[in-house]
């Protein structure tokens, strides 16, 4: 079965949608607008089950199909908040709101699972029940994780969650999965290395913070170079590098540093935890200072479960005629994470284009050619997973 019909019909109207969402980005759980506009659309479609406020601004609308002999309930999931980014497109259609734009794909997401919702509510060829799950602050927030917590898996009885996120590199409308890690747990770090200021000029009188920064950059790296297993992947990036001066005299007194660790594995990730901690602290006292090291831990990685992959798959392949089955595991992190803790699942890739910027680079645009594979995959998800009796 290639892309469903209904989708070419509907693409124009799913792009007007996905378009007007990518005007009115906004960030983490004050997804006002963006909730209320997917709210209209899901009512627009005789959809009358919708429970808003969820995680603050996400929603849940339950699509029941043309009978419910096994009591089956299948969950899709779509992102929808934006990213603090100035827009560097000069689309039609960008970004209205200064320092905000959807940089991640996130108004595609949602607009591809309204247009499944459509299409669900309209046919409803299936048995059992469908669980569209309307999610803020993916972008380090943890939605994810503050809607399994407030119960939305128990409380609308879901027994398999399924999401999708577009890939920037793949052509547009194919798919990638693989079984077990496909993204990282994605921890972040604050070092403060403290010595004693000074006068540039007289070195010797201070405790150059500075040099003992150095060596700590130098140093983290040996976790991912001689410290884990060399067939398991870590990524250890300091990215912020700050001193409490900016005079070109003075040796500062302190240095903060900010960074990321992205493992995908359980124990690498406990490993790089505390080895960031051990170096971090003895090459400060090497140099006669300080260390600080506060680390927190994000999302976990996220883990495919191999059925649920094989079911996935298939799906892909009926609407796009192949899938990719082995693509390797990405560095970046997803809080679907949580949702496949709380339940079996699987998380897939779908192509969005060749050419173009990544995602998160302000000239980033979603590509609209992928709408109509998306859509086919959500729906194709719920018909397959509950084939009508």
């Amino acid at each position: 079965m290639p892309i469903k019909n209904r989708f070419a019909e509907t693409h124009a109207d799913i792009t007007a949608w996905r378009r007007h969402l990518h005007e009115i980005p906004e960030l983490d759980f004050d997804l006002f607008e963006t909730s209320k506009f997917v709210e209209e659309r899901l009512r627009s479609f005789g959809i009358t089950d919708i429970t808003t406020g969820v995680a603050k601004t996400g929603l849940v609308a339950v699509i029941k199909g043309k009978t419910d002999t096994k009591g089956r309930v299948i969950g899709l999931r779509a992102d929808m908040d934006a990213l603090p980014i100035e827009e560097a497109t000069g689309l039609d259609y960008a970004s209205k709101t200064p320092g905000k734009m959807h940089a991640c794909g996130h108004d595609g997401h949602t607009a591809m699972l309204l247009g499944a919702a459509q299409y669900l509510a309209e046919t409803r060829n299936f048995d059992g029940t469908a669980v569209l799950l309307f999610q803020p602050a993916e972008e380090g927030g943890g939605g994810g994780r503050v809607m399994v917590e407030e119960g939305v898996m128990d409380r609308f009885g879901v027994q398999e969650v399924y999401g999708m996120h577009n890939m920037p590199g793949l052509k547009a409308g194919e798919f990638a999965i693989c079984k077990g890690p496909l993204l990282a747990a994605t921890d972040e770090f604050v070092l403060t290395v403290t010595g004693q200021g000074g006068h540039a000029a007289a070195p010797h009188e201070a405790v150059d913070p500075n040099v003992a920064s150095a060596h700590v950059i130098l140093g983290v790296q040996s976790i991912a170079s001689r410290i884990t297993d060399p067939l398991k992947q870590v990524v250890v990036s300091i990215c912020a590098l700050h001193s409490d001066t900016d005079a070109h005299n003075v040796i500062p007194q302190s240095v903060t540093m900010r960074g990321t660790v992205r493992t995908l594995d359980a124990g690498v990730r406990d490993l790089a935890e505390t080895s960031l901690k051990r170096i971090v602290e003895a090459t400060a006292q090497a140099h006669g200072c300080t260390a600080d090291v506060a680390y927190v831990r994000g999302y976990p990685v996220t883990v495919n479960a191999d059925e649920n992959t094989d079911y996935a798959a298939e799906a892909a392949a009926a609407v796009a005629g192949s899938v990719i089955t082995d693509t390797p595991p990405i560095m970046a992190g997803e809080d679907f994470s949580y949702m496949l803790e709380a339940r079996p699942g699987a998380y897939i890739m779908v192509g969005n284009g060749e050419e173009g910027a990544t995602v998160h680079h302000p000239a980033y645009d979603f590509d609209d050619d992928t709408i109509p594979a998306g859509c086919s995959w959500f729906a194709e998800m719920i018909e397959r997973r509950m084939p009508a009796a």
